[in-house]
């Protein structure tokens, strides 16, 4: 199967860099989450844990642009990443109540 590229913007690429960036920003909320965070901190920690899976994005792009010569930096992959962990934070606020009910079972 061939690549599919619609005037030099590859779908497949950016539906894999939402997907790696959804699945950080669920790692690392995990981590907070179960690392004996308070449930008032929930949403207050999810929006830095999103920020700073924003600010990593950003940076792997710089560095593609500027300590490599066979990579460039693609800032539809900065939106691209940004919108797997819109759709993580969402998943994480919709689901809050059944997280915090699951950790206190465990923990």
């Amino acid at each position: 199967m061939g690549k599919i590229s619609i005037g030099g913007f590859n779908p497949t690429d950016k539906m894999l860099h939402a997907g790696a960036y959804l699945f950080l920003m669920l790692l690392w909320k995990s981590y907070f989450i179960f690392r004996n965070e308070k449930n008032e901190a929930y949403r207050s920690n999810l929006l830095w844990v999103g920020l700073g899976c924003v600010l990593f994005g950003m940076l792997i792009e710089v560095l593609q642009g500027t300590m490599t010569s066979y990579r460039t930096p693609d800032w539809w992959d900065v939106l691209a990443n940004s919108t797997g962990i819109a759709i993580a934070a969402l998943f994480l606020i919709v689901l809050a109540p059944k997280i915090i009910n699951w950790k206190q079972k465990i923990v």
